[in-house]
């Protein structure tokens, strides 16, 4: 059945179809508690071909469901038969009218690139629910999307102003303008006008079922907005016109504490007669989960729980006369007004991470499920202590947070869905918690959709007429039953299909797996789905495989639904062996981006290290990880032989690079003839040790001279690690991992007797050191490792330490800085940007990888991708630099890259502080030493 569909798509003339089990597991969830492997994903590149996908769906009486990012939280973008994927190619903004203020958009398009194409023109998209990075315009269609402003610019519906689409009966239409469908509907609505205006739309928030209130006649009979929020169950959305709204010119942040987060719901009435955009709840439990990942968050007043209440003005002293009336009113604990835009920017980015900061903010995992509804605000504190009691009743926890001004609570779970009774268990609180909330007159959804989730819970909501009324419409306009089937009418159980219920099986294991108590399962689940890897860049790390290729299979998201399925076994047979998950993982850098930025706090690049690890085990390796893998072994061989000097020679080269599977347009970095440690000079009781590590050692050692004379003129006295010492990082990286654990067992006797004294250890490249901050962990079971960890340093953290110590004078200076993504994402690179700043230079902070990520970018098949990932950030920051600037890279690959790529002699921040002016000026360093 499979291959025919796919023949038929293809016959049709849609090019992107596939129906590989890779493909099927990438898609077989979204960002909810539901796997659903498709047959098969379709990718149509315009109209013709999507309505060519709706036609061959119709004709071969294949299920369709329609996906724009895949963050649906309810089970909406997730089918057994034909998943469309909308964002990969229809993603334009098709026209912008200024005067009219409507955009004519693709439903693909993403809401963030909606955003930049209406900000010249003083305009913005009103609602932006909190993955407004990643999020389609249609999936915002589908579900009626609100978002944190909702109380300002009102839901998705709010702001349709026509729709092109065709019906599951294959009629094409537009909106506003006669159909069968539409007249067929009209009669449908005239004949039950009471029920409708009796139990639909009765608050804004209520957006479960159909909202057959939009084709009443005093709403003007609108369909394109009773199609907003059917969640692909009646049309398939060809284009969209929106409308467009003023950007207010200053926004102001009133943040106020309270006790908890039901008294913090109480004070919303009080607020509400304030011009209020946004009015948005967060939880304690929220932030703590940022703090204990060592994480910084902005100072908030004190309490429990807080509202975050948005105003706006023509001036800022308008919109802070306006936040100050607010606290006023607040009757809150404690409170503040933020009227700085970075640090507003800092508390929302903590609100829109609250999905997935939410999932590991309790003792055990937290779920979607019962996550988005919603009450009149006049009754939310009520039913918060009531919720909060039905929790305890079920022997649960969650935390609340959400758009608590409109009375719409999202909140995350425990739910023990891999035990025994995990699933009869959810489904008892669900109907509870429906009975709950249709007590206090409230909704299911309020903006997330009903989808696999509640799509079931609709008759404890309302009565068996409307539900009635909801099946009549789907007849109308899907009779054949194919459009996202199971959800809203005919739907599955809302225990049925959850993936943790599934046959999940704990594979092998060498590493500690230790942040999830020794579980692969686990730890593969943290993956929730929310699809902050798949964003418009907002200054991270992650994920620079898919800001280069843009393809779902090399995004976190999207290695760990591989991983979920591996675990799984259904679909990803072959464990850690499969060829689907090394697939996924082949261009994954490790770069542990997503170890900091993905809110879950996955750790990819740990993921991929077992992988290869498992993969290998007993078997024939790549060459290039007998060659790179082992790289420090090769370099020691080579220092004692006087090897060295050979790869300066083009012919070596070329052999050596053949021989250890290097992409031949790589150049291959000479070593050193005399290393680091040979330059430098023990002294009685230091202060501080330098660490050459295998790279500083072979081929940096001024790295380690600079370091020394600038710490001695900052009045330390500084010695060396005199034994060689490496953190095993090459091992590690190619999955070697009994030569990674002897080699870092052996660096731990070298380097703790001197953590043991007292003594910081100086480490300079940033690789290394974040080796021993995380890998060490998993490797080694070891009580003297943490001692070696709290004594290890960068050079900006040790200075950040040292009295007395005054930084160079730089004004002036400009410095395109590119921290190693360990260095970003593992250690942190606050204090290199404290110390730069305290010089005075003008510093531009490079965002995303380099793209070289150690053996990565110099191994066969990976130079493309490498290259394609410098030219995301890197190289056009680098090429946008002023003449005279300098380009500051810590980490050996960054450097490799830059100097491959572009030319540039990059600088090791020991560098630049030993040398100053100087240094900037001849790019050599006047050492005083």
């Amino acid at each position: 059945m499979t291959a025919d569909l796919v023949a038929a798509l293809h016959e049709a003339g849609v090019a992107d179809v596939d129906d590989s089990s890779l493909t099927r597991a990438l898609y077989s969830s979204d960002a909810s508690l539901y796997r659903v492997p498709p047959l098969a994903v379709a990718r149509p590149r315009d109209v013709d071909e999507l309505l060519a996908v709706v036609a061959t769906a119709r004709e071969t009486g294949t299920p369709l469901t329609m996906r724009g990012t895949g963050t649906s939280i309810a089970g909406n973008a997730v089918g057994p038969g034909l998943v469309v994927d909308t964002r990969r190619y229809l993603g334009r903004v098709r026209s912008i009218d200024p005067e009219a203020g409507t955009a004519e958009v693709d439903p693909g398009v993403v809401h963030a690139d909606l955003q930049r194409a209406a900000a010249p023109h003083g305009l913005r998209f009103g609602p932006d629910p909190s993955t407004h990075t990643r999020c389609t315009i249609g999936g915002m269609i589908g579900n009626n999307a609100c978002g944190s402003r909702a109380l300002g610019y009102g839901r998705t519906s709010d702001n349709v102003e026509a729709l092109d689409v065709v019906t599951g009966a294959g009629e094409r239409i537009a909106t506003g303008t006669p159909s069968r469908a539409g007249a067929a509907l009209d009669e449908l609505v005239g004949r039950h006008l009471a029920t409708i205006r009796t139990h639909l739309g009765r608050f804004p928030r209520q957006v479960s079922g159909y909202a057959l209130e939009q084709l009443l006649p005093e709403h003007g009979r609108r369909l394109d907005r009773f199609l907003v929020g059917s969640e692909g169950t009646l049309a398939v959305v060809l284009g969209a016109t929106v409308r467009l709204v003023r950007d207010p010119a200053h926004r102001v942040l009133a943040v106020l504490g309270y006790a908890d987060m039901f008294e913090a719901a109480d004070a919303v009435p009080g607020l509400l007669g304030h011009p209020l955009v946004a009015c948005e709840g967060l939880d304690q439990r929220i932030t703590d989960v940022i703090r204990a990942g060592g994480g910084t968050v902005p100072d908030l007043p004190r309490g429990g729980g807080w509202l975050f209440a948005e105003v706006t003005g023509d001036s800022e002293a308008e919109a802070v006369a306006l936040a100050e009336a607010v606290v006023a009113d607040a009757g809150a604990l404690d409170a503040r007004v933020v009227a700085d835009p970075r640090e507003q920017a800092t508390l929302w980015r903590i609100r829109e991470d609250g999905a997935g900061l939410a999932a590991r903010s309790l003792g055990r995992p937290a779920h979607a499920g019962w996550e988005d509804a919603a009450v009149p605000p006049d009754r939310l504190g009520r039913y918060l202590r009531d919720f909060d009691a039905l929790l305890r009743e079920h022997g649960l926890d969650g935390v609340p947070y959400g758009h608590f001004g409109d009375g719409c609570v999202h909140v995350r779970i425990d739910f023990g869905l891999r035990e025994p009774d995990g699933p009869a268990a959810f489904r008892r609180f669900l109907d509870d918690g429906a009975r709950l909330v249709a007590s206090y007159g409230g909704t299911l959804s309020g903006e997330h959709g009903d989808g696999r989730a509640r799509s079931a819970l609709l008759p404890l909501m309302y009565p068996a007429e409307v539900v009635d009324l909801f099946a009549q419409a789907k007849g109308v306009l899907d009779p054949d039953g194919l459009l996202n089937p199971g959800v809203l009418v005919d739907p599955r159980p809302a225990e049925s299909d959850l993936k943790l219920a599934g046959p999940l099986r704990e594979p092998s294991r060498a590493l500690r797996w230790a942040h999830d108590g020794g579980s692969v399962v686990e730890a593969v689940h943290r993956c929730t789905g929310v699809g902050k890897c798949v964003a418009t860049p907002v200054g991270g790390v992650m994920c620079p495989s898919f800001e280069a290729t843009r393809d779902e299979k090399d995004s976190t998201r999207g290695r760990a639904r591989v991983l979920q399925e591996m675990v799984d076994g259904r679909l990803v047979r072959d464990g850690w062996r499969s060829p689907e998950l090394h697939e996924a993982l082949d261009l994954c850098l490790a770069c542990k981006g997503c170890a900091s930025d993905c809110p879950t706090g996955i750790d990819m690049a740990t993921y991929k290290v077992e992988a290869l690890h498992q993969r290998y085990r007993g078997r024939l390796r790549p060459r290039s990880h007998y060659a790179l893998g082992a790289l420090p072994r090769w370099l020691r061989l080579a220092s004692r032989t006087g090897g060295a000097g050979l790869l300066r020679s083009g012919l070596v080269q070329r052999v050596a690079k053949a021989a250890a599977g290097v992409d031949r347009r790589r150049s291959i970095p000479a070593p050193v003839s005399a290393g680091a440690r040979s330059r430098l000079a023990a002294v009685d009781r230091p202060d501080v040790v330098v660490w050459a590590d295998t790279f500083t050692e072979h081929f940096t050692p001024d790295h380690a001279t600079a370091a020394v004379d600038l710490l001695t003129r900052a009045g330390l006295r500084v010695g060396y690690v005199e034994d060689p010492a490496c953190c095993g990082l090459t091992w590690v990286s190619t999955g070697q991992l009994a030569p990674a654990r002897r080699q870092l067992r052996r660096t731990v006797d070298v380097l703790h007797p001197y953590a043991a004294a007292g003594t910081r250890i100086l480490a300079l490249e940033p690789s290394c050191l974040a080796t021993l901050r995380t890998d060490a962990a998993e490797l080694l079971d070891d009580a003297r490792l943490p001692v070696v960890v709290a004594h290890t340093r960068t050079l900006a953290e040790l200075l950040a330490e040292t009295d007395d110590w005054t930084p160079p004078d730089l004004t002036g200076v400009e410095v395109v800085a590119q921290p190693h993504c360990h260095h970003a994402s593992v250690i942190g690179w606050q204090a290199d940007a404290a110390l730069l700043a305290r010089t005075g230079a003008t510093v531009t902070k490079v965002a995303g990888c380099c793209g070289l990520a150690g053996n990565f970018g110099v191994e066969q098949g990976h130079y493309e991708v490498s290259v394609a990932v410098a030219e995301t950030h890197l190289l056009p920051a680098v090429r946008q630099a002023g003449e005279g600037a300098v380009v500051l890279a810590d980490g050996f690959s960054c450097r490799t890259q830059l100097a491959d790529l572009a030319g540039v002699r990059s600088m090791h921040l020991a560098e630049l502080l030993a040398g100053g002016r100087e240094t900037v000026r001849t790019g050599r360093i006047p050492y005083t030493a």
